[in-house]
């Protein structure tokens, strides 16, 4: 199997990638196929796909903010079973974010990622890969050192029109892993500057980010 990188939406992997990703996640939840074109080329955002004998059977996009000294898992998508795409895709992209961490002189406090809940979910689809059930994907990062910040988190839609997404929790795997708490000020310097692609967004995200600036520290809890 083969983790490639991919920078263009003329990649002969990317149409196979944004196709899986459709699948996979609600139209909310991914960017329409041209939007790519421009942040796809961004170097600060990594997106790499699995590919087992000419096909896209996974990929992950993740960044990481070496000022803030987090990381954050965008996407991480399996598209077949029996094959290891799931284990495959964290050794290599951890191998890289070490890259990245030793590149910029910095060590990072850990990864955020946006983890649904399945009891906020009706009728989610997931691609018939049961890999990629809700269920499964939390207790997968769970295991491997997720936890939920404290908060009722909302995120604006990815297709521009500024909805509330509702159906997540804001998840974040320390490096330290007695860590109890972070700083509310770091989660909302991270979400300004995740969230800055998005110029539409709603009420409901401005007044969660709002609510932690008023904060001091937000607790870790459990999946």
């Amino acid at each position: 199997m083969q983790y490639i990188r991919v920078q263009s939406i003329e990649n002969e992997y990317f149409k196979g990638m944004h196709r899986l990703l459709g699948t996979i996640f609600p139209p909310e939840e991914v960017l329409a196929f041209e939007l790519w074109k421009d942040p796809i080329q961004d170097p600060d955002i990594h997106v790499y796909v699995a590919v087992h004998n000419g096909e896209v059977v996974g990929a992950t996009e993740y960044r990481y903010y070496p000022e803030l000294r987090v990381a954050m898992t965008d996407f991480t998508i399996i598209g077949a079973m029996e094959l290891g795409v799931g284990r495959f895709l964290y050794v290599e992209r951890e191998k890289d974010l070490l890259r990245l961490q030793q590149q910029s002189g910095s060590a990072s406090m850990g990864m955020f990622a946006e983890i649904y809940n399945p009891q906020s979910i009706t009728g989610f689809a997931f691609g018939d890969v049961p890999a990629m059930h809700p269920v499964v994907r939390r207790e997968v990062l769970s295991h491997i050192g997720y936890r939920k910040l404290d908060l009722r988190y909302v995120h604006p839609s990815w297709d521009h029109e500024g909805k509330a997404v509702t159906e997540l929790d804001l998840g974040f795997r320390p490096a330290d892993e007695d860590t109890e708490s972070i700083h509310a000020a770091l989660v909302v310097k991270f979400l300004r500057q995740y969230y800055a692609a998005l110029p539409n967004k709603p009420k409901e995200w401005t007044e969660m980010v709002s609510g932690l600036e008023s904060r001091d520290r937000v607790e870790l809890l459990p999946l």
